[in-house]
């Protein structure tokens, strides 16, 4: 006589994000499939429909998870630069969750949650510029060049254009430096010298 092994999962929800985020880093977000993530947690197909109706409510749960790790990530830093390095920081250590945050057709855009999170993140990247202080020359300008400094070296970095470049120094000291650099062409470009 055989017996059938059935599972109880306590925390599918979890299970099924951590199961997808293991996929995502390995192949990418169009490999997912709510059934090979059952499989994986060892549940039945449809449990996972259960907390996500569908792969894109999936992709959702997951980039509003991501937008908060960044907001966690970027809460507390000094200045803009230390945002930076913190945001570097944060692709590398949750490659998964970069690859899906910014990729508005991944995802649910009017969920309440992904909304949420997404504004806890800008207020963070935001209070940065606004550290700046008031005589910053176009907040908003500066705002999306320092962002669009940190996220391409973050997409350089997961996508391993930045291996030799970097020959196993920390992305983060790596970035910090690279922008002092800018600072410092800037204030020679001021300064005339």
């Amino acid at each position: 006589m055989t017996t059938r092994r059935t599972y109880h999962h306590g925390d599918l929800r979890q299970a099924v994000l951590a199961a997808a985020l293991d996929v995502i880093a390995a192949d990418g977000p169009g490999a997912l499939s709510l059934r090979d993530l059952a499989r994986r947690a060892g549940v039945s197909h449809a449990a996972p429909a259960h907390h996500f109706k569908d792969r894109t409510g999936l992709l959702t749960a997951i980039a509003a998870q991501g937008y908060e790790l960044l907001a966690e990530a970027l809460t507390g830093a000094p200045d803009l630069r230390e945002r930076g390095v913190r945001y570097v920081r944060f692709a590398a250590a949750h490659p998964a969750h970069f690859q899906v945050m910014f990729r508005p057709d991944l995802h649910h855009a009017d969920d309440p949650e992904l909304l949420a999170a997404r504004e806890r993140a800008s207020v963070e990247l935001r209070a940065g510029v606004t550290a700046l202080g008031p005589g910053t020359a176009a907040p908003r300008d500066t705002g999306i060049a320092a962002w669009s400094l940190a996220h391409g070296f973050a997409t350089l970095l997961l996508t391993h254009n930045l291996d030799a470049p970097l020959d196993g120094r920390d992305p983060g000291e790596v970035f910090r430096a690279l922008t002092g650099l800018l600072g410092s062409a800037q204030l020679a470009d001021a300064t005339g010298e």
